[in-house]
């Protein structure tokens, strides 16, 4: 036996492909030209991920607009003054708003799995976002002829299927992207909003077996854009509990950047079932330092001494660019943080003797 380890998602995205994206964006460059760039990214990525030593690999969201939107991207029912997200430096990002229905996704995730396939034989993760991330799309005044019942319905086939088509595609692990869940505790004190989010993301997940859901996990962090945060001022304990209500099968969580750490890991202890697997945050993707193998090393004992290592495994806290036009870390500075996790968890593996 060893320790799991696992990126979280995004790498920051080179700087073409960063800029054939706005022309895109701006209507001044077809799509179809921005193609070479994608796939030049693409085959960068996986090749550098295979360089860390990193047993799992992802596309680093390369070709996605965002982590929160790349279903919905191009579709004609949105209009772009949708849910407004402060982040701690000042900065916002806005999700677009739903003006009519059905609902549909326009892009699968699963188009990303069978792209990366073509570059890499390692096993692949893949990420999506939640259904209750995409349930803010729904305005709160409602749309005419098409109540709020029937699009939670519809949201809620279309990221079963999103997620079935990972898996199909042959993702290893499917990870449902769930930042949103500490933001729940800041705009509804009393949790019921974060209890609805996780009722919502249940009804997705129940209907996956119980040996289909150990391939799926749930990610949570406090937010990581352009080196902010939209909720690191909550405390976790006012999520935990609830996160591990989720049926899910493995938890990836921020953990390097939390100021007690001790703390926060008695409460996992306390929350997690035990058929859940606990991936802890080793590296911070929004500190420019890079952590060495050997403070990766501790972090992982530290989680160890808290948590049965069996259940155990490591990720970052993050990923290094949920947003495509976030140009806070670079790439370097993302994949030497990646080869330290990598590095620093079989430094613990060794040290706990597996």
């Amino acid at each position: 036996m060893t320790i799991p380890t696992e990126p979280v998602g995004s790498i920051p995205r080179p700087p073409r492909l960063i800029e054939a994206m706005r022309e895109v964006a701006a209507g001044r460059l077809d799509p179809a030209a921005a193609s070479a760039a994608a796939e030049d990214a693409l085959r960068d990525t996986l090749a550098r991920f295979a360089a860390t030593g990193s047993p799992v690999v992802s596309d680093g969201e390369q070709t996605k607009p965002s982590f929160a939107t790349y279903p919905i991207h191009g579709l004609e029912n949105l209009a772009p003054d949708g849910v407004t997200i402060p982040f701690a430096d000042g900065h916002t990002r806005r999700l677009p708003r739903l003006t009519g229905g059905p609902f549909r996704y326009r892009t699968r995730a699963a188009s990303y799995v069978e792209a990366a396939r073509r570059h890499t034989a390692l096993p692949l993760k893949q990420a999506v976002i939640s259904a209750s991330a995409l349930s803010l799309l729904y305005p709160a005044e409602g749309i005419a002829g098409y109540p709020r019942e029937e699009f939670l319905s519809d949201l809620v086939n279309e990221a079963e299927a999103d997620i079935r088509g990972c898996l199909a595609a042959g993702a290893c692990a499917v990870q449902i992207d769930f930042t949103e869940g500490r933001l729940a505790v800041k705009l509804d004190p009393t949790r019921g909003l974060l209890r609805q989010f996780v009722d919502l993301n249940n009804q997705v997940l129940e209907r996956f077996t119980a040996e289909e859901r150990r391939s799926i996990g749930v990610h949570t962090c406090p937010g990581g854009d352009q080196d902010s945060t939209h909720s690191a001022d909550v405390d976790y304990a006012e999520l935990l509990p609830d996160l591990f209500a989720l049926q899910a099968g493995r938890f990836y969580l921020q953990l390097a950047s939390e100021p007690d750490r001790p703390r926060v890991l008695g409460i996992i202890r306390r929350h997690a079932r035990p058929d859940q697997l606990v991936f802890v945050g080793v590296t911070d993707p929004i500190d420019p330092r890079v952590e060495t193998a050997e403070e990766v090393r501790d972090r992982v004992l530290e989680a160890a001494e808290a948590l049965p290592v069996e259940r155990l495994g490591t990720t970052d806290d993050c990923g290094f660019s949920p947003f495509g036009d976030d140009l806070s870390t670079s790439r370097d500075t993302a994949f030497a943080k990646i080869s330290a996790r990598v590095a620093g968890t079989e430094l613990a593996a060794r040290a706990l003797g597996l």
